[in-house]
């Protein structure tokens, strides 16, 4: 199937993109965490220079992990490291995730453990751009980089639904025009009984019931009230009130989610980023691109420690970095994207992408695909509670029954799943390597069916001895009959 993308479209696009993610997060910031409605008409904040924001600087340090590394080398383990190089901040998700990692727990667990009270919050969705504008038009894609993001500092939560939802916006925007249509598309990739698809739905609803912006900002509120502020769910509805209350006028959208209060930098960023991408440049007011202009200032990074490259200075560096990495995102992912055909069955299918100065081509059965979940529900049908590692043959996951504790003598119960990545049915077969004195009992081996197409694993129970010190490292060493691969699966368990 070959894709073309009009190169100048797609660029102006992803400059714009960044653009109003500037705007708005530099008219937001003043007002970030007030608990009340506000009533903002502009910027408050000095010409000529945007405020600094970490929705944009994270998104920067991950631009210069796909640089340094290749795109087929992007995922949770990866980002972490550049979490812990490159990131400075230490507030709330983010210094739990740091602290996980430098303990041993590596993601997606170091989003989950100890992180009740902060893995529903906005770290995640407020830095889902980068992933879209490398897959532009493709939200498949989005969310699998989206995922591997979020689930560093958010586990599998609602933080992570709400990242892979504005991804999905994002990605589809290149695409597609209708912001409800965007919407629906959106609420495709998360799971429909989720509390970030709750809010959407309740602010669709108000809107639709000719609610003022106010009072539906009241219900989401009140809705989100048991979560606390800060939160996505309430967050990511300010969000789609401003996309719906703007009426597709860029500024109107962005003052609309600002006006809602709560995390206002992130609302207005977002806004004003998925707006850039459904308007282009020429969509967004000239007065508002010349208040800001087009430098990047950060406040959340320190790149050397870890990367060959420096961070973006300006929106125009940004989206020329992206465009260079376009192709090979799509490359990685050729066979990444589900088609729906004509008689409805789902097929994997390669992709062909090229960058052309004429008539863009999207096969319809792609667009038919906008919609589908089954690449989403391999995604977050899975426990935060879990280790990951994979070969070129399998995918394998260590996911816990319960916390990853252990006491001298006791036991947990540990579920090594796994996911077929090749067209053959294998014998697979486990050996642990344990801590002086400890023991497992349980299957050492199983039949994975390559036609399952969902996670198949055996129970284990591990056993600790009279020693158990504060980090016990484990490792799973997997292999099957027909692959020369080996899967090494470190678990880290805490005593």
């Amino acid at each position: 199937m070959i894709v073309k993308l009009n190169k100048k479209r797609i660029k102006d696009k992803i400059y714009a993109c960044w653009l109003g993610k500037n705007i708005g997060g530099t008219m937001g910031a003043p007002y970030e965490s007030v608990r009340h409605m506000l009533n903002i008409s502009g910027f408050n904040s000095p010409k000529g220079e945007p405020l600094p924001n970490d929705d944009l600087d994270l998104q920067l340090v991950w631009l210069c992990a796909a640089e340094d590394l290749g795109l087929n080398n992007i995922n949770s383990l990866t980002l972490g490291e550049y979490w812990l190089k490159a990131v400075t901040p230490h507030w709330n998700e983010y210094g739990v995730a740091k602290a996980n990692m430098m303990s041993g727990i590596v993601p997606p667990m170091s989003g989950e453990y100890n992180n009740e009270q902060w893995k529903k919050s906005n770290g995640a969705w407020i830095r889902s751009e980068v992933w879209a504008c490398l897959a532009p038009g493709f939200p498949d894609i989005a969310i699998k980089y989206a995922y591997s993001d979020a689930a560093v500092d958010h586990g599998v939560s609602e933080g992570t639904y709400a990242e892979m939802f504005t991804a999905t916006l994002e990605s589809a925007a290149f695409i597609e025009n209708d912001i409800r249509e965007l919407i629906e598309i959106g609420l495709s990739k998360i799971p429909p009984d989720c509390r970030i698809a709750k809010s959407v739905k309740l602010a669709e609803k108000a809107y639709d019931d000719g609610k003022t912006l106010k009072e539906a900002r009241e219900i989401l509120v009140e809705d989100s009230r048991d979560l606390g502020w800060f939160q996505a769910p309430c967050n990511i509805g300010f969000v789609i009130l401003g996309l719906l209350y703007g009426e597709g006028d860029f500024k109107k959208s962005v003052i609309s989610a600002i006006n809602c209060g709560d995390d206002t930098d992130c609302t207005g960023a977002t806004v004003g980023s998925i707006m850039g991408i459904l308007k282009g440049t020429d969509g967004i007011d000239k007065e508002l691109r010349e208040y800001v202009g087009d430098k990047i200032i950060t406040c959340s990074v320190a790149l050397p420690n870890l990367s060959y490259n420096e961070c973006p200075k300006t929106c125009t560096e940004l989206t020329d970095r992206i465009m260079r990495l376009i192709p090979a995102a799509f490359l990685s992912n050729k066979y990444f994207n589900l088609v729906v055909p004509q008689d409805g069955l789902y097929l994997l299918e390669m992709y062909d992408f090229e960058f052309t100065d004429g008539e863009e081509e999207f096969d319809k059965r792609h667009i038919e695909s906008l919609k589908t979940d089954i690449v989403a529900k391999r995604i977050y049908n899975r426990t935060g509670m879990a280790y990951d590692a994979h070969t070129t043959a399998i995918e394998a996951r260590a996911e816990f029954k319960g916390s990853p504790e252990i006491m001298v003598n006791g036991e947990i119960e540990v579920k090594l799943a796994f996911y077929p990545l090749t067209h053959q049915t294998q014998n697979l077969y486990f050996k642990f390597h344990l801590p002086e004195g400890w023991t497992v009992e349980g299957p050492h081996g199983m039949i994975l069916d390559r036609t399952a197409y969902n996670w198949d694993g055996v129970t284990v129970k591990i056993k600790a001895g009279e020693k158990v010190e504060r980090i016990n490292r484990i490792t799973a060493e997997i292999w099957g009959d027909l692959h020369a691969e080996r899967v090494y699966l470190p678990i880290t368990v805490l005593g």
